[in-house]
């Protein structure tokens, strides 16, 4: 059973149109207004209260990188596209920024709902699958240390089974989660290591 996605409710949100003035901006804001949103308009610069905003429609056609105060791809909010040209260059600076969704203009009553929907969505998954992928490079690094602290302990008769159950000994201890254990003895072991080094003369 195919289990049907929420709408949001758009009342109340805030949306920041980084636009130059333009009658099909002011259309825009109108449309925006009309949906429930809170809309404010910006060019060239982006107020520093933009960056708690809900969304961000942002001009394609004369934006660039330093009107943003975060690297390309790293938005905090969901950007909507606001594509006039259709020049190469132009199209690919709008998918560095990683835009939501877009809407061609010039801007009319059509599709200005749904891009927001579809923004609210994408921007959601994308930053779900971040938190994913984060915590995923986070347990293979606690394995590599785990695996770093048995080699470690390892030496002459004790073989890494034994190795492994007295880090599990170790953590125990010091009350403390077997990957925090693993980190201590990594650490002990490197300056250990350090101090075991010859000098340069």
């Amino acid at each position: 059973m195919t289990r049907r996605a929420r709408i949001p409710n758009l009342g109340g949100a805030k949306a920041v149109v980084l636009h130059r003035p333009h009658p099909g901006t002011e259309a825009l804001g109108r449309h925006l207004a009309a949906i429930g949103l809170d809309v404010v308009e910006a060019w060239p610069e982006l107020p520093a209260a933009a960056i708690s905003a809900d969304f961000l429609f942002f001009d394609v056609d004369l934006g660039f990188d330093a009107q943003f105060p975060w690297a390309p791809g790293m938005a905090p909010m969901p950007l909507i596209a606001l594509i006039g040209s259709e020049a190469p260059g132009r199209i690919e600076w709008a998918l560095s920024q990683k835009a939501d969704a877009q809407i061609v203009k010039p801007v009319g009553n059509a599709g200005v709902y749904s891009a927001l929907l579809i923004a609210r969505r994408a921007f959601d998954e994308r930053r779900r699958l971040a938190a994913e992928i984060a915590d995923l490079q986070g347990r293979v690094a606690e394995r590599q240390t785990i695996v770093r602290a048995v080699i470690a302990l390892s030496s002459g008769s004790t073989d890494e089974t034994q190795a492994y159950a007295q880090l599990r000994a170790l953590a125990m201890s010091w009350q403390v989660t077997l990957e925090e254990a693993a980190r201590r003895v990594v650490e002990l072991n490197n300056k250990e290591a350090s101090h075991e080094r010859p000098r340069r003369a």
